[in-house]
């Protein structure tokens, strides 16, 4: 991600976040949008503003570091290394509260709003490993209908077997965390393959 200068607190920390939660990342901070290396002025300055802004809005505190990279004498450019998170999700909070507001995950170049079943499998990553369930009618449908069309969203598969989406929501997770499905994040929608479909 590339910013001219170290954005507004809540904005900045929505993207370390969202990079946090999902493989990690680089900010460039003195680089605009098209790849122009510009550099900041100050950079003692944009590291304070940096400092602040991911104390005060991020909640669990995450870990990153940063590090300047000279561009001439009075310029630098700052690289901020986000690594994928032990402790996601990490959420956006309000400063001044401390009230808890919402988790953002990455897509390709943007940041965006961390669905249930992203959070849900964030959750419990850390659950113990053995993952136990009933394959019943309602997999074994899920399974048939991967094979043949690719790809299952939450919505789709709850309207496909008539049950309510937070049930079709859980029995996605469980199976994701069975290593039996791949869970895939998406603009337009997170969704679901076979394990070997994705290895493929």
């Amino acid at each position: 991600e590339f910013k001219q200068r170290t954005p507004e607190p809540a904005k900045l920390a929505k993207e370390v976040i969202a990079f946090a939660n999902t493989d990690g990342g680089r900010l460039l901070i003195g680089v605009e949008d098209d790849g122009s290396v510009v550099g900041v002025k100050d950079a003692e300055e944009e590291e304070y503003a940096l400092r602040e802004a991911l104390t005060g809005y991020c909640r669990p505190v995450l870990t990153w570091r940063s590090e300047r990279v000279e561009i001439t004498k009075k310029r630098d450019v700052i690289v901020v290394a986000v690594p994928r998170s032990k402790a996601r999700p990490h959420y956006l909070v309000d400063s001044a509260n401390g009230e808890q507001r919402t988790a953002y995950v990455r897509v390709h170049d943007r940041s965006m709003e961390a669905s249930p079943a992203a959070l849900d499998l964030m959750i419990s990553a850390d659950e113990q490993k053995d993952v136990q369930f009933e394959f019943g009618d309602v997999e074994l449908a899920l399974m048939r209908y991967l094979e043949q069309y690719g790809r299952m969203t939450v919505p789709a598969f709850a309207r496909f077997v008539d049950i309510p989406e937070i049930s079709a929501r859980d029995i996605l997770v469980v199976l994701t965390r069975a290593k039996v499905l791949v869970h895939h994040l998406d603009f337009k929608g997170d969704y679901f393959t076979l394990t070997y479909d994705s290895q493929n």
